[in-house]
C-alpha cells in the first residue's frame, strides 16, 4: 500500500528540521569551540604574563644591591597594562610618614585623577608632557579621592562605566576622559604600601572582575618585592649615614689636642664625651707667645658631619686669629668676622676663650654665649664664677657682637683651679630628670681641691666619677666637655 503524498511531505519536513537543527548545533559547537580557544589563549597569555612578571622580578632582585624602586614600579605597570589591556596606569607609594600617596611611576597618558588639570594646562606647548608633570606633582592624602580611598579601605575599586560615576573627574579633552577605571591596593602583610591604578582599555571594553582579580594578584606579588626594595633603600641610606658619622667622628677626634702641652707651674687636663657618635663640643690649647697660652672650649649647635666640618674650620681660624693676640675678646671678634656670616641660619657656636699670662698669672676671659668658667681660690677655699657678656658666634651682626662681647681678668694664685665646660656637663640629668648643675660641679671641685696631693688629672677624674654616678643609666642628649687648669703651688712664673 503506497504512502499518501501528505505523509511523505511530513517526513521530508521532519528530516529537514533535523538537518537544520544539526547544522545549528554544529555552528554553535564551532562558535563555542572558537570561544573556548580564545579564552584558553587569553588565559595562557595571562599566565605567560604572570610568569614573566615573576621571572622579571626575580631578575631585578638577582643583584639586591642595585634595586631601583622606581624601575621596579615601572615594570609592574608594564605587566599591569599588558594583563588588563589598559591604555595608561600609575603607581603610588605611601610616604614614610604614612600621610599621603606619592606617584612614583607612570605609563601612557594617565589623567590627573587626584586634583584635575591646573591653570597652565590650556596654554601648555605640549599638553601630554604637561599632564605628566601634573600627575607626578599630585599626591593624594589618605582617604582623598579614589587613590586615597583605596589605600584607606585597603580594597580595590572597579568602575566599569566611569562617565556616570561622580567620583571620576571629568575633562574636556577626549584623550583625558576616563571611560573605565580600576584601582587596587598594594599591600605587604595586610598593610597598604601603595596603590596601582589603570584606566581605559585599549580594546574599548570595560574592566571586569577578572581584570580586578588579576591586577590584585600582580599588585600583591609586586608588593613583596617593593617592600624589600624599600628596606634595601633604607639600609643603603643607613650605611651612608653610618659612613658619614664615622667620617665626622674621625674629623672631630683629629680636632682635639693629641696631647696636653706641658707648661711649667701649670697643669692642664681635659675630657670630652659625645652623647652620640658625633658631637658638637670642642676644646683646644693655643700657644700664643712666650708668656701667654690660650684655652678654648666651644659648642657648635649643629651635629653630624656639618657640625664636625664647621668646628674644623673654626679650629683653624681660631689659631689664625689668636696668633700674637693676647686679648681673648679681640680674638673672638676676629673669629666671628671670619666665620659668623658663613654659618647656616640654624647653626651657631658658643665659645669660651681664656688667655693665661704664665708670668703674671693673670687669666683673661671672654665668653661668646658660653657657660661661665669656675675659679677655685686655694687660699680662701672658695668658689666663684667669672661673669662677662657676649652672644654666640653667628647669632648677631659683627658690630653687635663686638659691642656685647666683654672680657674679664682675674689674678690667679698658686693652688688655684679653673674649670671650663660645656652645658652638657651642668645640664646632665639623672633618672628623675634633675640636672647636675653648676653648684654640684663647684662643690666637687671644692671638696677635692682640699686634698694637698691633688693635681689637674685627679680633679678631672673625680669630677667625671661624680658626674657619671649622678647620671647612672640615663641616656644623655648633649655632649660633655670639661677642661681643668691648675696652678701648682710651686709656680715661679717662668716658662721653659
Amino acid at each position: 500500500m503506497s504512502q499518501s503524498p501528505h505523509v511523505f511531505e511530513a517526513e521530508v519536513y521532519v528530516l529537514l528540521g533535523v538537518f537544520i537543527f544539526l547544522c545549528l548545533a554544529v555552528v554553535l559547537l564551532v562558535h563555542r569551540t572558537v570561544d573556548l580557544k580564545k579564552r584558553l589563549a587569553a588565559q595562557l597569555k595571562e599566565k605567560d604574563v604572570a610568569f614573566g612578571f615573576v621571572h622579571d622580578v626575580g631578575d631585578v632582585f638577582a643583584d639586591v644591591e642595585s634595586v631601583d624602586v622606581a624601575g621596579l614600579l615601572q615594570r609592574v605597570l608594564f605587566y599591569a597594562l599588558t594583563t588588563t589591556r589598559a591604555g595608561s596606569g600609575a603607581a603610588y607609594l605611601l610616604s614614610d610618614d604614612g600621610g599621603k600617596l606619592v606617584p612614583m611611576a607612570l605609563t601612557g597618558v594617565f589623567p590627573p585623577i587626584v586634583h584635575g588639570v591646573d591653570k597652565g594646562y590650556k596654554d601648555a606647548f605640549s599638553k601630554t608632557r604637561h599632564i605628566e608633570q601634573i600627575v607626578r606633582n599630585q599626591s593624594a592624602r589618605m582617604g582623598e579621592g579614589l587613590v586615597g580611598t583605596v589605600a584607606q579601605l585597603n580594597r580595590a575599586i572597579l568602575i566599569p562605566v566611569a562617565e556616570t560615576d561622580p567620583r571620576i573627574i571629568t575633562f574636556e579633552d577626549e584623550f583625558l576622559t576616563v571611560h573605565t577605571a580600576l584601582l587596587v591596593p598594594m599591600r605587604f602583610r595586610r598593610q597598604v604600601i601603595g596603590v596601582l591604578a589603570v584606566v581605559n582599555r585599549v580594546d574599548g571594553e570595560v574592566f571586569t572582575e577578572g581584570d580586578r582579580n588579576l591586577l590584585q594578584a600582580l599588585a600583591d606579588q609586586a608588593s613583596v618585592s617593593l617592600h624589600y626594595a624599600q628596606v634595601n633603600v633604607a639600609l643603603d641610606e643607613k650605611r651612608r649615614m653610618d659612613y658619614d658619622l664615622s667620617l665626622a667622628s674621625r674629623i672631630q677626634a683629629a680636632l682635639l689636642p693629641k696631647a696636653i702641652p706641658h707648661l711649667p707651674g701649670v697643669e692642664l687636663a681635659a675630657f670630652s664625651v659625645s652623647a652620640k657618635q658625633v658631637g658638637g663640643d670642642y676644646y683646644d690649647v693655643v700657644d700664643i707667645d712666650q708668656d701667654h697660652v690660650g684655652l678654648a672650649i666651644a659648642d657648635v649647635s649643629g651635629k653630624s658631619v656639618a657640625g664636625a666640618i664647621v668646628m674644623s674650620v673654626c679650629r683653624s681660624l681660631l689659631r689664625i686669629g689668636a696668633k700674637d693676640c693676647v686679648s681673648p675678646r679681640e680674638t673672638l671678634c676676629r673669629l666671628n668676622r671670619m666665620i659668623g656670616d658663613d654659618l647656616p641660619e640654624d647653626m651657631f657656636i658658643t665659645f669660651l676663650y681664656m688667655v693665661l699670662n704664665t708670668r703674671t698669672r693673670a687669666l683673661t676671659v671672654a665668653r661668646a654665649g658660653h657657660t661661665v668658667p669656675i675659679v677655685y681660690a686655694h687660699d680662701r677655699g672658695t668658689v666663684a664664677t667669672v661673669e662677662s657678656g657676649g652672644v654666640a658666634i653667628g647669632l648677631a651682626e659683627p658690630s653687635v657682637f663686638d659691642e656685647t662681647l666683654e672680657e674679664k681678668t682675674v689674678i690667679l694664685k698658686p693652688g688655684d683651679i679653673v674649670a671650663g665646660y660645656t652645658d652638657g656637663v651642668t645640664e646632665a640629668m639623672d633618672q628623675a630628670g634633675s640636672e647636675w648643675g653648676v653648684l654640684s660641679l663647684s662643690q666637687t671641685l671644692q671638696i677635692h681641691a682640699m686634698d694637698s696631693g691633688a693635681n689637674a688629672e685627679l680633679f678631672l677624674e673625680n669630677v667625671r666619677k661624680k658626674l657619671l654616678a649622678f647620671i647612672g643609666d640615663t641616656p644623655q642628649y648633649d655632649d660633655m666637655t670639661l677642661v681643668v687648669l691648675h696652678l701648682t703651688p710651686g709656680m715661679d712664673g717662668n716658662r721653659a
